[in-house]
């Protein structure tokens, strides 16, 4: 029997599935190829769901750490003991110390709305800190809203009719792999594909062309860009007068950046960034496909708004074809009846998710006495994961970790509850990289003992005396509430058949701009008032920072994008793929190497300030001089000496949106 299912990992294709159940269990996973915007195939990682599930080492009764703390030593207790030692701790902490001291840390393992936001209302009503979810995305938010505004962005599926595509700091067949048969379909047309990005992924080889620029400095090659498409008169002259404003302090501002200069702080040829500035202005319908890479940077906000000025400057927002995607979806705005943040009192602090290496050693008054871990893995992959671990090891600090797997953070637990898969949970899913939106039920009981996030939490708040409606209701309920919500998105969708289990498309338009920009003016902002309002620059901006450690004594720069066949830290649990995978490696350039006397497949020493990880040895010209390259968060549990890659990362934040600037750390390599 084939059951539907909706793929639940944090990436942008939310991929439409069908599961195979034969005796009870999963024993295959194919594409839905009944899914509008997935259309019958999926990555190779998602055909190993049931090695996920079905998984000798998966986590299938509570446990209770028997020894000290990461010795990896645990004892199996019954569901009552578990929570019932969780719940005395919980009031051991408030009556000695304060609700603040229980810190919640929680992202995106699950993607559903439901289990995904589960317990935000049980911390909320505890009064414990809040914590900033700030990781991710929120500088390449900030950043594109300054100048595009709020909401969805150009629909992925009308790149069909674009003759010049610019992905831009993605790895399309890596982490949007569902977007590249809309791009092969633009090229069938005619259409040229570019890539832009720091070293020569698996999409740059597929495209056009591939300009390698240096890390960080998006922002100036798209000023530089935009000094060539004002000196040839390749504006639209129209647009700009109708729909911006600021473009007279833009176009000042570009002239400071031309060829040459440009070519030097990019570390590309001058002739390359005038054919793709030339290519774009004179293309019929240019289209531009963000990712995240340039906003994991220290100004990262500034890039993605720098490069989000450029399909205004064309007019390429009233072409069919044209536009920018940064994200899409959007609906539902409002979850609050799940996550009740008016239960929180007044002056609750927050802790921003990045910085929970310093919230663990350092915050004081109170200091965080009990960790609440779920739906992450933050020893693997919070930046700077020494300081992190170090916090982690606290006698006298009490974690709690929902998992599936004896994860790294999962050995530094006091207790462990076992988690439901996402295949034996009731959920909504909503996508960052469509406009579909589907429902999934259980294709199967949940496994041993694991329970759902939302029953968790639930059976933690009874313990508590909590009686408000939030702490009762099912997934079901939710979704109801939900769907009853008025909003446009859900404007003349076929709940019904929605609520059967099919994809349905949100009324959301392909070009959301045709009316206007949700920007304070109503316009494209080339000048922000609001950034100026920030004691920000209010003009885009070339400026590049950097990691301010000694770049005499860490020369090389260190930037670390998704591993084809793993997803943050997920699927390192299966051990086909960590096969299929291999050793960890270290992309670095010829140059590099020779001087450092290294040899390919040999080990190597990475380190800064901030820590050490032991990789494998890639030499190769997919990476320019003085960067290093590492695929992927592998756990430290499976690499040398059991550290990982963040131990370089730091916790710096970005410009705007509080991120974590992962790919600006500078790193020195030896034998």
């Amino acid at each position: 029997m084939w059951k539907p299912a909706v793929c639940t990992k944090d990436c942008p294709d939310t991929c439409g599935l069908l599961a195979k159940i034969e005796a009870g269990k999963i024993t295959k996973i194919k594409a839905d190829p009944d899914h509008p915007f997935t259309q019958g195939f999926i990555c190779r990682k998602a055909k190993f769901f049931p090695d996920h599930v079905h998984n000798e080492n998966r986590i299938l009764t509570p446990l209770k750490r028997k020894g000290p703390k990461g010795a990896g030593r645990f004892e199996p207790v019954s569901w009552d003991e578990a929570l019932d030692t969780i719940a005395a701790q919980i009031q051991k902490v408030i009556k000695d110390h304060d609700p603040q001291a229980i810190l919640p840390y929680f992202y995106a393992g699950h993607m559903g709305i439901i289990h995904r936001n589960a317990g935000q209302a049980f911390f909320h009503k505890l009064g414990a800190s809040k914590l900033l979810l700030t990781i991710c995305g929120p500088a390449a938010g900030e950043g594109f809203k300054t100048t595009l505004g709020s909401g969805p962005s150009t629909d992925i599926e009308s790149c069909v009719d674009s003759d010049f595509i610019v992905i831009w700091g993605s790895n399309t067949l890596t982490t949007n792999v569902h977007a590249w048969p809309f791009f092969l379909k633009a090229r069938k047309k005619g259409a040229r594909i570019v890539v832009i990005d720091p070293y020569r992924t698996i999409t740059a080889k597929k495209a056009d062309f591939h300009l390698m620029l240096k890390p960080g400095t998006d922002a100036a090659l798209a000023l530089g860009m935009m000094n060539v498409l004002i000196r040839e008169k390749l504006v639209n002259d129209t647009f700009i007068q109708k729909q911006t404003i600021g473009y007279e302090q833009l176009a000042l501002r570009a002239a400071e950046y031309p060829l040459e200069k440009t070519a030097d702080i990019c570390g590309v040829p001058a002739r390359e960034i005038e054919d793709l500035a030339l290519c774009f202005g004179k293309a019929r319908a240019p289209f531009i496909r963000t990712g995240w890479g340039p906003a994991r940077q220290l100004r990262g906000a500034m890039a993605m708004r720098t490069i989000a000025c450029l399909p205004a400057l064309v007019g390429a927002f009233d072409k069919p074809g044209g536009g920018i995607t940064r994200s899409l979806g959007g609906w539902p705005s409002d979850i609050t009846r799940l996550t009740r943040p008016n239960l929180c009192p007044e002056g609750t602090r927050t802790i921003n998710m990045v910085e929970l290496g310093n919230a663990l050693t350092q915050v004081n008054a109170p200091p965080v006495k009990l960790f609440y871990n779920y739906m992450s893995n933050p020893a693997a992959v919070a930046p700077q994961s020494a300081l992190v671990n170090q916090g982690l090891a606290r006698e006298d600090l009490f974690v709690v970790v929902h998992e599936l797997f004896m994860t790294d953070t999962a050995k530094m637990a006091d207790i462990i509850l076992p988690s439901a898969s996402f295949l034996e949970m009731t959920d909504i899913y909503r996508s960052y990289g469509h406009n579909y939106l589907r429902i999934a039920k259980p294709v199967i009981p949940p496994v041993g003992q694991s329970r759902t996030n939302l029953s968790i939490f639930q059976a933690l708040a009874k313990r508590m005396g909590f009686k408000e409606e939030v702490f009762s209701l099912s997934e079901d309920n939710f979704i109801k509430g939900f769907l009853e919500q008025p909003h446009p998105g859900l404007e003349g969708v076929d709940k019904k058949a929605l609520i059967q289990g099919k994809a349905v498309r949100l009324n959301i338009a392909i070009n959301p701009y045709a009316d206007g920009f949700n920007t304070p003016s109503g316009k494209v902002e080339f000048f922000s008032q609001a950034w100026k309002d920030k004691g920000l620059d209010p003009l885009p901006c070339g400026q590049v920072l950097r990691d301010p450690q000694d770049d005499k004594r860490y020369p090389l720069e260190l930037i670390t994008p998704p591993h084809p066949l793993f997803l943050n830290s997920a699927f390192n649990e299966i051990p086909k793929i960590r096969k299929i995978a291999g050793r960890p490696v270290l992309l670095i350039h010829p140059d590099d190497a020779a001087s450092r006397h290294i040899v390919p497949q040999t080990p190597v020493r990475v380190f800064n300030d901030r820590g050490e990880c032991r990789l494998e040895a890639k030499i190769s010209t997919d990476t320019q001089p003085g960067l290093v390259v590492a695929e992927g968060i592998h756990w430290p549990q499976f690499m040398n000496q059991g550290k990982g890659i963040n131990q370089l990362t730091s916790q710096q934040l970005t410009d705007q949106g509080e991120t974590c600037a992962f790919h600006c750390s500078r790193v020195e390599v030896m034998p």
